[in-house]
């Protein structure tokens, strides 16, 4: 097995423009560190590592985007006007693509051991950041990316439309690959526990995720190869109760400790927005109580329920005559939860092939959704929830994606990327909002792209359409 070299991330943070010299290797070579690893070594960097950064962006991006909250006082600017700075994908790219070399050795490990269950396991984890990584920016580098120990410094970008054909056939794979009678031998990981069983529903899960992304490019057929995989659990296990789902259960014993070493930033100047405050008080949500504090006056400090503030708001700070409600911090609190995808997830994937006719039983997929996604919250649902008219399922893919909002709380990038795909939940605009208040399509590529990888940046721009926040990507044209 080659040795992890440092060099090997170096090249992957800087845009892939350092070279080894002569004896750098060696000079560099540190007699305390591992030189060999086995299938089983990086399994739980990586786990952490993606899970951490995916929790980290879904507050500093998605949770703008997607009215989920704001930063209070804001007159002017932030990216909940859609006030996009030409730098907020680096943090994706820079470490996606650091964990993404990490799953490149896991997997050449895997394979140099003929272990066909931690290969499954590298190309789900692989499939999970490249799929985030292209419905961020569109073409990506991905079939010569980490690959700066082969001389390969300034690597190609590919389609989108590869890279998803890539991806779901890397998934369709990894489901062969699984041995449910063979154990996983090496270190213990930290989502399912070595559970095969499991991890071979978060890779078919992940697969039905992906094709639901892709369903509007009718040339995929993701439609039918959803409902074949909806009617054939035999064939494609996927999770079936919240017990099952890829969350990382954060422990608070070091190194699996929250993301946000001051957990008493996580609300620190932000405020929850009306959209998402408003539908849950219309639901009377059990959620409220755990995602955010209560509203107070602003005088008496007496408590006046669950309150936010109007989204890319027009106007004064002073025009809010109250303490909206904020994120209730002990959700970043060791020990906490961090969503990978989950059970509920799957339900309103199912919920909306039921929607469209192609499976049985919408409304029971989506009262199951929607139970889950109270429940991943460790909330119960009250008896009395579907009572309400604006909680029962009404037929329509709206409904569906309302509650899917809810239910992927705090997932990454998902609720940002699933808007884009169907359009729903309807966000209210205002004239405060920048970009003509049209929601962004994606983020531009990192500066330093167009500087170190010139000619291969300007192949990925014509293939995208142009390097603006409003081209849409392949599976949103």
């Amino acid at each position: 097995m080659k040795k992890i070299k440092i060099t090997a991330i170096l090249l992957l943070i800087t845009g892939f423009t350092i070279s080894c010299t002569g004896g750098y290797e060696e000079l560099n070579e540190n007699p305390n560190l591992i030189t060999e690893i086995s299938p089983g070594t990086l399994i739980n960097p990586i786990i952490y590592g993606v899970a951490s950064q995916n929790a980290l962006q879904s507050v500093d991006v998605t949770f703008n985007l997607m009215q989920v909250s704001l930063p209070f006082p804001s007159i002017s600017g932030g990216l909940h006007r859609y006030d996009v700075s030409n730098n907020i994908g680096n943090s994706a790219w820079n470490n996606y693509y650091k964990w993404l070399n990490n799953i490149r050795e896991m997997r050449m490990a895997s394979v140099k051991a003929g272990d066909g269950n931690y290969e499954a396991v590298a190309l789900t984890l692989n499939a999970l950041v490249y799929a985030n990584l292209t419905d961020l920016f569109g073409p990506v580098p991905m079939t010569e990316a980490v690959s700066g120990e082969d001389g390969i410094l300034y690597p190609k970008y590919d389609t989108q439309e590869f890279i998803y054909e890539t991806l779901l056939a890397d998934l369709e794979r990894a489901n062969t690959l699984y041995d449910t009678s063979k154990a996983m031998i090496y270190t213990e990981d930290i989502l399912f526990q070595n559970n095969v069983l499991k991890w071979k529903k978060f890779t078919n899960s992940l697969k039905m995720r992906l094709l639901l992304r892709v369903s509007n490019r009718t040339e995929t057929g993701a439609f039918a190869k959803l409902a074949y995989m909806a009617d054939h659990p035999e064939i494609y296990p996927v999770f079936t109760n919240t017990a099952e789902s890829a969350i990382l259960k954060v422990t608070g014993v070091a190194p699996n400790v929250s993301p946000w070493g001051r957990p008493q930033d996580f609300n620190l100047n932000i405020k929850m927005a009306s959209f998402f405050i408003d539908n849950l008080n219309t639901l009377e949500d059990p959620r409220r109580a755990i995602i955010a504090t209560g509203a107070t006056a602003l005088v008496t400090n007496a408590p006046i329920g669950f309150k936010g503030i109007t989204s890319a708001y027009a106007g004064s700070d002073s025009q809010f005559k109250y303490n909206a409600s904020t994120l209730y911090n002990i959700q970043v609190q060791n020990p906490m939860q961090i969503f990978l995808l989950t059970y509920a997830e799957v339900e309103f994937i199912k919920a909306e092939l039921a929607q469209r006719g192609l499976i049985a039983d919408a409304a029971g997929h989506y009262e199951k959704g929607v139970r889950a996604g109270i429940e991943q919250l460790k909330a119960t649902t009250p008896t009395t929830y579907f009572n309400k008219p604006e909680a029962q399922y009404d037929g329509t893919l709206e409904r569906i994606m309302l509650q899917k909002y809810y239910a992927l709380y705090f997932t990454d990038y998902q609720q940002w990327f699933e808007y884009r795909r169907t359009g729903f939940p309807v966000l209210p605009t205002t004239t405060a909002m920048l970009n003509n208040g049209i929601m962004p399509s994606r983020f531009t590529y990192p500066d330093n792209q167009q500087i170190k990888n010139t000619e291969n940046y300007n192949k990925a721009v014509e293939m995208v359409g142009g390097d603006n926040i409003n081209t849409k990507v392949w599976w949103d044209k």
